[in-house]
């Protein structure tokens, strides 16, 4: 572990496909100081060039709720590469359109047993408590869609991807899963998508606890009254999700493999604290 990056600008970034002003793309800011990661501020950004110039500054290191990478078995079967930034850059070859990327996973699960359409990656089914959709889903969840945007753009700006991709060194990338963090804390409770009392009690239990430093990640979330405001009262969840993966960031800047385990496969990548 090296302490180094407690003044690092740190990012927590819950994305959106297809951003808009109704559904942006939202990014906390923060920094590190000691145990505390002091939350700045939060952003909304309706559209994906937002979303690429954050990216080109620098320096930060930021923790992103979509995939960095591919079940191994489709992207073997596909013939895409043997390196993430390889296999982003076939596919959008091969895919000019998401919409292409959806035809090419239904062509290729429509040809495989029930069950074994959608797989995960090792990482997705090691996450203690839950597991993340198949970065294949490209319906309910788009997170397909999140995947062939967002990680595109993390290998076109440059970024470094510690275990996957060489970059710039003063920006560095990993994949965060928010919901990782919130059933450490929630259990199976809910608490975005809803106006409903149990949601909003969700969400003050889930603040509480951050502020505290009740995770396994050892950081304790400073908000300002305002700011803890915000975070309950959106009914969405997007800006609370942006703070969880503020924090799985925040623990990653503090190690030096960022929290990567050494043989994590070069196509899959791998969820951050998981």
């Amino acid at each position: 572990m090296t302490s180094t990056a407690s003044l690092l600008p740190l990012l927590g970034v819950d994305f959106s496909c297809a951003p808009s002003r109704r559904k942006p793309i939202t990014v906390a800011r923060g920094t590190l100081h000691g145990a505390v990661l002091r939350l700045e501020r939060v952003d909304e950004l309706p559209t994906l060039a937002g979303f690429e110039a954050v990216l080109a500054e620098r320096p930060w290191f930021g923790g992103f709720d979509f995939p960095f990478g591919l079940p191994r078995a489709f992207v073997d079967d596909q013939g895409l590469g043997s390196s993430a930034a390889e296999v982003v850059a076939e596919l959008r070859r091969r895919c000019p359109a998401r919409m292409d990327f959806r035809a090419l996973v239904d062509a290729w699960g429509n040809g495989r047993p029930p069950g074994q359409r959608l797989v995960h990656r090792r990482t997705d089914v090691s996450l203690p408590g839950t597991t993340s959709s198949s970065p294949l889903q490209t319906r309910y969840v788009p997170v397909g869609f999140m995947y062939y945007e967002g990680f595109s753009r993390l290998v076109a700006a440059g970024v470094q991807v510690p275990g996957l991709v060489a970059g710039d060194s003063e920006r560095r990338a990993v994949e965060a899963y928010p919901g990782l963090l919130a059933a450490e804390i929630l259990g199976r409770r809910s608490y975005k998508n809803s106006e409903a009392a149990d949601r909003l009690i969700a969400r003050k239990d889930l603040v509480d606890a951050l502020e505290q430093g009740r995770t396994r990640l050892g950081l304790r979330l400073k908000l300002t009254h305002a700011q803890r405001d915000a975070l309950v009262a959106d009914a969405s969840g997007d800006r609370l999700d942006a703070a969880l993966c503020l924090l799985q960031a925040g623990w990653a800047s503090l190690r030096d493999d960022a929290g990567i385990p050494a043989d994590v496969d070069p196509v899959e990548g791998w969820i951050v604290t998981a």
